[in-house]
């Protein structure tokens, strides 16, 4: 394990995240990984990010924009490790998120001028606000994702785990929060998703028949319902309608009193599928992890979409069993996840309509 960690501050991004991947599907079964050990760990990984922030720093007073950016990434992995490393109640798990905000903050340097704080004009309410990471450029429009941060997380908590590893995809990320969207009544949330999509149709760095939604934990299920509900989706990663299925089974069976576990499969199969129909682009459901998608009717539906020929397709990231907790391998998953949209929207040909079309429901 100890040479995992050692560092070299010359060294890229690519090799930072390898590094970073190596750790983490090591320190399974590790005795080292309780008690002070374990905080061990945290120390060093939140040095690793310190010391990439300095020499990114450093390269920016020089005029090397292009090192300061390398090593400010690699600093924004090394603190997503560190995270990983301690409770989230936990003060250090404070002080790191701190310095992730502070990572973030140094990409909005006018040098850069890759990120951004947008405002998403939204008539229903006071604006939504996100950031926005560019990528293309009006002579050569990219496509983009709109990111939908899990419950209880921020945008700016999302967009650090993710600046790593949109860089070099030709993809811009437009990057939510889970609160700013999640809340009012039914239909509110695929509303202000819409506005969204409404921005970043017209902007002149942006192709507007290739753009996807993004979402995690519960967002997951925004995204779901904001597909089937917008018709200029390109791609979704989303639950696939999972979580909206599980509770109709919950309460038809509350409501009946039914304690009887038999059911007929080739209904909930015929159902499952009637949900997926809804939505007309390629869908990827990320099972298992933190997410809220079981894995096994994750694996259920995607037998089932094969059989009816809808192009879904699952990832089922790599969960690290530790001493009282587990932890997800996210330089893999997220490699996977953007890698497979990068992979649908380079191939979209879907029409650009000027505005939203609302499905039947």
């Amino acid at each position: 394990m100890e040479q995992l960690v050692r560092h070299h501050l010359g060294s890229d991004l690519s090799s930072a995240r390898r590094d970073a991947a190596a750790f983490l599907d090591n320190i399974a079964g590790e005795d080292e990984y309780e008690g002070g050990d374990r905080q061990n760990w945290f120390a060093r990984w939140k040095q690793i990010g310190d010391d990439h922030h300095v020499l990114g720093d450093l390269n920016l007073k020089v005029g090397a924009f292009a090192e300061a950016a390398e090593a400010w990434l690699c600093a924004l992995t090394a603190f997503e490790i560190a995270k990983r490393l301690v409770n989230e109640t936990d003060p250090q798990s404070e002080d790191v998120s701190a310095k992730v905000d502070g990572g973030i903050q140094r990409f909005r340097s006018p040098h850069l001028q890759k990120l951004e704080q947008v405002k998403i004009p939204c008539s229903e309410q006071a604006d939504l606000p996100a950031y926005y990471l560019r990528a293309g450029s009006r002579d050569l429009p990219s496509s983009a994702v709109i990111c939908i941060s899990m419950e209880q997380e921020t945008g700016a908590t999302l967009l650090g785990r993710l600046l790593p590893v949109m860089t070099g995809r030709r993809m811009s990320a437009l990057v939510v929060s889970h609160g700013d969207v999640s809340h009012g009544s039914r239909g509110q949330a695929e509303t202000l998703l819409s506005h969204c999509l409404d921005y970043l149709a017209v902007r002149p760095d942006v192709d507007a028949t290739r753009i996807g939604v993004y979402g995690e934990g519960l967002s997951a299920a925004l995204a779901t319902e904001f597909a089937a509900s917008d018709d200029r989706l390109a791609a979704a990663v989303c639950d696939g309608g999972l979580w909206h299925w599980a509770r109709i089974v919950a309460s038809v069976a509350w409501m009946t009193r039914n304690t009887d576990r038999a059911v007929d499969h080739d209904v909930m199969s015929s159902r499952r599928k009637r949900i997926l129909r809804r939505l007309r682009c390629p869908v990827l459901v990320v099972a298992g992890g933190r997410g809220i998608v079981n894995v096994s009717e994750a694996l259920k539906l995607q037998a089932d979409c094969m059989a009816a020929c809808i192009d879904l397709e699952l990832a089922i990231p790599r969960i690290i069993s530790c001493p009282g907790r587990e932890i997800e391998n996210f330089v893999i998953a997220d490699d996977c996840v953007f890698g497979w949209l990068e992979q649908k929207l380079a191939r979209s040909t879907a029409p650009q309509p000027m505005s939203p079309r609302k499905r039947d429901q």
